[in-house]
């Protein structure tokens, strides 16, 4: 993981259920004599959740409806300080990120905000998850400020709809749905919790549908983003998704190159057995990125 990741070492379940005295009863003793939680338990990944919000991002209240998306902290930590390296670490507000898909948990925007202090605009097809991740906000008084939830009105809009004109932002994250049927993704549960262990046919880290499969699966969805990436080229100095399947990489590099993006990268990321990566592109040459640097962020 990325060195300035606060997820390097294993988990303190001392201290994390200090911080979250309810984690509490979820914690056990695995195989290997280590303190744990049972993964594929939905309530305990929660709990887990919220008690690393606590301790190490002083997010004092945090939950989700059932069945939503509840994801790894460390990887979106991860994600978030691979792309803050795009911006060379830049902190502050005038920094601005556009969280497509920010989900009931609101995730992305809560490590970014306390990690680099930015801005964030996060985007959602689904009111509930806008709603949900709204009451975060209302329970943390501190964050109203810098995070703006905005309702995607057509599910087949990424940033139309989302962007206002002539409105800039610095950088744009995704977590697409990988999938590209409810059965691929009831496959891909099924062998997350084989390589578990575990026989649960429960996704322990939920999901609605949107938020796990679309037609044509990640690549599909990757390929309108970067269509759409085009008609705001201006608006956006670094576009950025992650990349759960490396095989889909070819048809989305041949993708950037007909669009004719500027400079195009592809950034891996490892946690444990499991390699994922981040593709960005940005359309600004080398002048006009330090024009915008310089404008912004100094």
């Amino acid at each position: 993981m990325h060195s300035r990741n606060r997820h390097l070492a294993r988990y303190d379940f001392t201290q994390l259920t200090k911080s979250c005295p309810e984690l509490a009863p979820h914690v056990l003793v695995n195989k290997f004599g280590d303190e744990s939680i049972d993964f594929a338990n939905p309530e305990s990944v929660k709990l887990l959740n919220k008690a690393i919000l606590k301790e190490f991002y002083k997010i004092n209240w945090w939950d989700i409806p059932p069945n939503y998306l509840c994801p790894p902290i460390p990887g979106r930590a991860d994600y978030l300080h691979n792309v803050a390296d795009l911006l060379y670490g830049a902190r502050g507000k005038s920094i601005v990120a556009l969280d497509i898909g920010v989900g009931a948990n609101c995730v992305y925007p809560l490590i970014g905000q306390y990690e680099y202090g930015w801005s964030f605009i996060g985007s959602d097809i689904d009111q509930e998850a806008i709603t949900s991740a709204q009451s975060i906000l209302d329970h943390n008084l501190d964050l109203k400020e810098q995070i703006e939830l905005r309702l995607q009105a057509k599910a087949n809009q990424i940033f139309k709809g989302i962007l206002k004109p002539n409105e800039l932002i610095d950088i744009s994250i995704c977590n697409p749905p990988f999938h590209a049927s409810a059965e691929e993704a009831a496959a891909g549960s099924e062998r997350k919790l084989k390589n578990l262990g575990l026989q649960k046919k429960v996704l322990n880290f939920g999901g609605k549908s949107h938020e796990l499969w679309c037609t044509g699966g990640e690549k599909a969805f990757i390929k309108s983003m970067i269509e759409e990436s085009l008609l705001v080229a201006s608006q956006c100095l670094w576009f950025t998704t992650l990349v759960s399947k490396k095989e889909n990489l070819p048809d989305l590099e041949r993708e950037l190159k007909r669009v004719k993006a500027f400079d195009v990268k592809i950034i891996e990321m490892s946690q444990g057995q499991k390699i994922s990566r981040i593709l960005a592109w940005t359309f600004q040459n080398d002048d006009q990125q330090k024009t915008w640097a310089k404008k912004r962020w100094t």
